[in-house]
């Protein structure tokens, strides 16, 4: 990414931070760069492009974190991988997390976002094949509580280890393969 592209990333960031994706116009990037409107459309022709360019790391990370653990050779290594590499992602982009999480903007993007292949493919690996509605659920519960672990406020005094620490023996719990019921 060019110099000048990291500049409008890290301007629209911090601004999503104070007024949210929705909250946040072109001008109100350009104005706190300090520069036209249309430089910032010289960069990114619109908003959802300047948001992609903020989670496409992301996505793309755990578009490789599937593969990782879709190469390991037995079950519980995939499961395992899986869940700490999440986990450390989570961890990693808090301060991302809190900026867009729950955003509808971004909720849709991300929704559509050829990275959400791989990701199927992960929630496949961690649900294993033909999951009942417990396995779904508790994947939910993971997934949902991740991101909310990451944005949430309260936990901001909470150190890196520890929230790791904490979310990695939580998520294995919830994760963990049960036998059938019947």
């Amino acid at each position: 990414m060019s110099r000048a592209r990291e500049r409008v990333v890290a301007a629209a960031l911090e601004l999503f931070a104070e007024h949210g994706v929705s909250g946040t116009s072109l001008q109100m990037i350009a104005d706190r760069m300090g520069v036209t409107k249309a430089a910032v459309y010289h960069q990114f022709p619109t908003k959802e492009e300047i948001v992609l360019a903020v989670i496409d790391p992301v996505l793309a990370e755990l578009s490789s974190i599937a593969e990782a653990a879709a190469a390991l050779r037995t079950p519980a290594a995939r499961r395992r991988h899986a869940i700490a590499a999440a986990v450390d992602l989570v961890v990693r982009n808090r301060r991302l997390s809190r900026v867009l999480s729950f955003d509808p903007v971004v909720t849709r993007l991300i929704r559509q976002h050829p990275a959400m292949s791989p990701v199927t493919d992960l929630v496949d690996l961690l649900t294993g094949p033909a999951p009942s509605p417990e396995a779904r659920v508790n994947l939910v519960m993971v997934a949902g509580g991740l991101v909310l672990a990451g944005a949430e406020s309260a936990l901001a005094d909470v150190d890196d280890e520890t929230l790791r620490a904490q979310l990695l023996e939580a998520t294995t719990l919830l994760l963990k393969p049960r036998p059938p019921r019947g």
